[in-house]
């Protein structure tokens, strides 16, 4: 099992992207619109994805009619633990899906679960990514070198980069630090309809720039200004500059042969989706992934709590809720 993982990985990272995703142009297959299954997964430690993602995904099943199933990262005892870098709960629940949502950092999954979700991403079905996918896997053990290759390779591929630096904290959750804004040529794109500029909580990620670059056919729709920043203090804005993509769309053509489409946002702090315009960026990619862009109303999808939304800050060790377990929201 482990050669045939390892193949595939390589695979992954060796072919190339297809063309530029048009949002205007048809599926290459009719689109189907029977209620399609979105896998949510989730855990990473930080910015408390175990709360937005379950959000996002009541009111695709109001507004889509959407089946959702979100993973988590669990204890022994079945209950919600972000630290627990080993594990992600419903990942057999991929094999069927329509549609993989990733908000995940830093784990270290056995081989046995990383490869539900290296299949599904070589399957040519659609992907959406939040922040810290960029750095989904960290692993460093020599036991695990044939997954190494999913630290920094994988995600450049699929998602478009891999993990860098950022501007810097700045006091999380208590102050705005990126000014995101629209690009100007890709106005309109059906992802941005209804979202107006705003200001995030989370502090810039860079993607772009220096000796960095997006991949393959990578397509920025927003673009975040630092208003605080480690790398100007340093003098380092050669490298890492201010202005910095922080929404793409791109494809990703993995072993199937079939380009995939692929939704990417470097924001996600737990505050953001206190937004209407972060909440309806996430949902009109949602809906683009799926090739249900011509469903996106001109105002965007309706972006309204299905219930009350009040997640804890973002940070580590234990600022995650305790003894949740899936379903609590």
């Amino acid at each position: 099992m482990m050669k045939i993982l390892t193949g595939l990985l390589f695979a992954a990272v060796l072919c190339t992207c297809g063309p530029a995703p048009q949002e205007t142009e048809a599926a290459a297959t009719a689109v189907d619109t029977a209620p399609p299954k979105i896998v949510f997964l989730t855990g990473d430690e930080e910015y408390r994805s175990e709360e937005s993602m379950p959000m996002l995904a009541d009111i695709l099943e109001r507004e889509l009619g959407a089946e959702t199933v979100v993973g988590y990262s669990l204890d022994s005892n079945g209950v919600i633990d972000p630290n627990n870098l080993y594990h992600v709960s419903a990942l057999d629940e991929l094999e069927d899906a329509d549609l993989m949502v990733v908000f995940l950092r830093f784990r270290q999954l056995p081989a046995e679960m990383v490869r539900k979700i290296t299949d599904y991403a070589e399957s040519g079905r659609p992907i959406v990514g939040f922040r810290t996918s960029t750095h989904a896997f960290r692993y460093t053990e020599p036991k695990d070198s044939q997954l190494m290759v999913l630290n920094d390779e994988w995600p450049t591929r699929v998602f478009g980069q891999q993990w860098i630096t950022h501007h810097g904290h700045f006091e999380d959750g208590h102050g705005r630090l990126t000014e995101v804004s629209l690009v100007e040529d890709r106005r309109d794109s059906p992802i941005l309809n209804g979202v107006e500029p705003f200001e995030a909580y989370s502090w810039l990620y860079h993607v772009d720039g220096g000796q960095w670059k997006l991949s393959g056919d990578s397509d920025p729709l927003l673009m975040g200004h630092s208003l605080r920043s480690n790398h100007e203090a340093n003098g380092k804005l050669d490298e890492f500059p201010l202005d910095n993509p922080v929404a793409w769309t791109k494809t990703y053509t993995g072993a199937s042969g079939t380009p995939a489409r692929v939704f990417f946002t470097t924001l996600g702090h737990p505050y953001d989706f206190r937004e209407t315009s972060m909440r309806k960026l996430a949902l009109n990619g949602i809906y683009w992934a799926l090739g249900r862009e011509a469903d996106i109303p001109a105002e965007g999808v309706n972006a309204d709590f299905v219930s009350p939304y009040e997640p804890n800050n973002s940070g580590f060790g234990e600022k995650f809720k305790p003894g949740m377990r899936p379903g609590a929201w």
